[in-house]
């Protein structure tokens, strides 16, 4: 099996894969975080997270019809530049822990921006392009984790952006971040045969899914379902970080 896996945890995956994928064609956000909480919950998640990428740059060609005429390129620009210059550091730090510190610091990273986004913070101006370099160096810290669009959500949220504005400039700045990462967990040693195989077998679970959750956007705003995600992030999390205590 992949990632020597038993069957049970496979078939887990694949079911935490499409919900995931639903979750990210509706609001924009929350496929890697949600995927990789769960992955916590039955293995060492690190191998998980350049799979996690491949597919969400997969996602992108399947999302990308309608969103040119909604991405904020200057918010991207500066969240990407900032992530760049966190990535290289964030990266090389998680690749000297032990699996289980990892396992463990992965889900306390979720918790803690899953939290922050369930408080309701809100910036009485938009963020000028300082404050979004500076996020984006939170996002390039927490990608090494493999959930760098958390901390990008809670800033776009927090701000009065439209949905569809939203969800077109996180998915913009997550193939973008996942871009700059790949080479470097490349680098140290994280992608092998069983990460390309494990991406493809992803590919009709995530299209599935995308198409799902693209078609509720078009229904209806996203706001409750992504609070709602937020709270099944903040409980997978929790649950990852007692697996990794005991």
């Amino acid at each position: 099996m992949l990632f020597d896996l038993v069957p049970a945890a496979s078939a887990f995956l694949a079911c935490a894969l499409l919900g995931a994928a639903i979750i990210r064609g509706y609001t924009g956000f929350g496929f890697s975080a949600i995927f990789i909480a769960c992955a916590s919950l039955v293995a060492n998640p690190l191998p998980f997270i350049p799979v996690v990428f491949m597919v969400e740059i997969t996602m992108t060609l399947l999302q990308a019809r309608g969103l040119r005429g909604h991405i904020d390129w200057q918010r991207a620009r500066a969240l990407l530049s900032g992530a760049a210059l966190a990535l290289p550091v964030a990266i090389w730090v998680m690749l000297q822990l032990p699996a289980q510190i990892v396992q463990f610091l992965i889900s306390a990273i979720i918790a803690a921006l899953s939290a922050i986004m369930l408080g309701g913070w809100v910036l009485r101006q938009p963020l000028r392009r300082r404050g979004h370099v500076l996020t984006g160096m939170v996002a390039g810290c927490a990608n090494a984790a493999g959930v760098g669009g958390l901390p990008v959500a809670a800033c776009l949220g927090a701000q009065p952006i439209p949905a569809a504005t939203f969800r077109a400039t996180m998915i913009v700045f997550l193939t973008g971040i996942d871009l700059m990462t790949l080479p470097l967990l490349g680098l140290g040693g994280q992608i092998t045969a069983d990460t390309f195989v494990a991406a493809l077998m992803a590919v009709p679970f995530v299209a599935a899914g995308i198409l799902l959750g693209n078609r509720r956007f078009a229904a209806a705003p996203p706001a409750t379902f992504r609070r709602l995600a937020t709270w099944l992030l903040l409980s997978l999390s929790v649950l990852g970080m007692l697996r990794s205590l005991t």
